[in-house]
């Protein structure tokens, strides 16, 4: 087991997406195995010292920057163990980074269909947030793939559970341990919306037990392993950029994409015009008066490439859109080039946040499709009538999209922070969640109090305190410390 002291090498674990300052810890353990880890973990329990599981550093919400305490580093447990076209599946260590799994799928045949838009994120980290990405929109959140957990409890006991082997009702919501203790897990009676969400607990009569520890945001265990569900890979993949200069036409370009079943879609992603401009210094050749974009891809496998054609011809004229500016992936060389560029949109933002003093306001709101309209015309009008640095864009395939509010000093700092309350109230009027795929973390908990109420926030901490007594992982995430006491 290795153990860091050294200042200068523990820094890059005080550090995310999020650029929440203040972090601080004694030391970063990384244990190289199993028997390491349970060692660890039993020493940290039975000295109440507080564990934050780092994984790749591409948290938005400060999940992994601890306040003291110890890091657990899942580094070492970065073995993909197997990869199977028979059971449609793979098993990878938490510290497998997502490009790595989706290559050796793809070697086989296969699809890993977890797409999110950092190329370091760790297989962990997309089970402990409940991750999804552009291609969710498609095939559904990280939830819907995630076969079995091999995961180290807080007091250090191994446990695996596999989709289906146990089931919670409020009836019967014992969960039996290997070595025979019982753990009563009293499921919350919040009601969940029924759109794709992280914010806090997975809580339903009858769950899944295996539910609850995705997106426990390493609060509840330690995931050490992973099964993950397969499917086929698309034999091939055509992707688009189509720009508009009115936003309102690019939103009914994307209702239109949405609703035709027939053209497989994978993805549909948005940009606004601040987002339009952070592509434009990335690529020159970004047509001039763009005020919006849509990116978006489909699984062409088995389809007549010019009746599609001349589909999408006349489906992007229809919406006063350019067949001149639009762009279209002729090969997998441009596809590639396509996603980073969609890639580049989030990475500029978190420069321009690196370069200045103050965090970013992001929001991971989703609403029902019914309600997307009202809710981005929402964003539109408010940042009118307010004039502070921002960008929007995201997966509005499902509803889903990212507001980064950008500060540059205190008063806006202030008014940032109100604007992100305001649209988070805005969501869960219109029946959404405060978080789509990124988890709560450190920075989101007024949110989800907003989402549940103090009542269902204390039912999580219920089922916290029964998994960890001694409140040890992940201190700070989903709830705040004091809510433990």
């Amino acid at each position: 087991m290795l153990i860091k002291t050294d200042k200068d090498t523990i820094q890059s674990y005080l550090e995310d997406s999020s650029n929440l300052k203040g972090g601080y810890v004694e030391k970063v353990v990384i244990p190289g195995n199993i028997a390491e880890l349970v060692s660890f973990m039993k020493e940290a329990n039975a000295k109440k010292i507080p564990v934050t599981i780092s994984g790749g550093g591409t948290g938005t919400t400060g999940s992994r920057i601890p306040f003291g305490g110890t890091v657990l580093s899942m580094e070492k447990f970065d073995k993909i163990s197997e990869v199977s076209g028979k059971s449609m599946s793979a098993v990878a260590g938490a510290g497998v980074l997502v490009e790595d799994l989706k290559a050796a799928a793809e070697k086989k045949g296969l699809f890993y269909t977890s797409h999110p838009t950092e190329k370091t994120a760790a297989v962990g980290g997309t089970v402990a947030t409940n991750a999804s990405g552009s291609r969710s929109f498609r095939y559904g959140p990280t939830r819907k793939y995630v076969r079995r957990l091999k995961m180290v409890l807080a007091c250090g006991e191994v446990v695996e559970i596999a989709r289906g082997q146990r089931h919670l009702t409020r009836a019967d919501p014992a969960f039996k341990l290997p070595g025979g203790r019982e753990i009563i897990i009293p499921i919350p009676a919040y009601k969940m919306p029924d759109i794709k969400s992280s914010a806090g607990y997975f809580a339903k009569d009858g769950m899944d037990m295996i539910d609850l520890f995705i997106g426990q945001e390493g609060t509840l265990s330690v995931i050490t392993e992973v099964e993950m569900g397969l499917v086929d890979r698309p034999v091939s993949i055509f992707s688009c950029f189509v720009f508009f200069k009115n936003e309102g036409d690019s939103w009914d370009f994307a209702e239109e994409l949405k609703k035709t079943e027939a053209l497989n879609i994978l993805s549909v992603e948005y940009f606004d015009h601040n987002a339009v401009r952070l592509l434009a210094v990335k690529n020159k050749n970004i047509p001039e008066g763009a005020n919006a974009a849509i990116f978006f891809e489909q699984d062409t496998s088995g389809k007549n490439t010019d009746a599609l054609i001349g589909y999408w011809e006349k489906m992007i004229c229809d919406h006063n859109a350019s067949l001149d500016t639009t762009w279209v992936a002729m090969n997998e060389r441009d596809a590639a080039l396509f996603t980073q560029l969609r890639y580049s949109v989030p990475e500029a933002v978190n420069d321009i946040i690196r370069r200045t003093s103050y965090r970013k306001f992001s929001t991971d709101i989703a609403v029902p499709g019914d309600k997307f309209r009202e809710m981005v015309s929402f964003y539109v009008d408010t940042f009118k009538k307010e004039k502070l640095e921002h960008v929007i864009f995201g997966h509005i395939g499902e509803n889903h999209l990212h507001v980064n509010i950008l500060p540059g000093s205190d008063d806006e700092m202030r008014r940032a922070q109100e604007l992100s309350l305001l649209f988070v109230r805005k969501g869960i009027s219109l029946g959404g969640t405060v978080s789509a795929e990124h988890g709560i973390g450190k920075l989101k908990h007024a949110y989800l109090e907003e989402m549940y109420g103090t009542g269902g926030v204390r039912e999580m901490v219920k089922i916290k305190k029964a998994l960890d007594p001694n409140c040890i992982l992940g201190v700070g995430n989903i709830f705040p410390k004091e809510n433990l006491i």
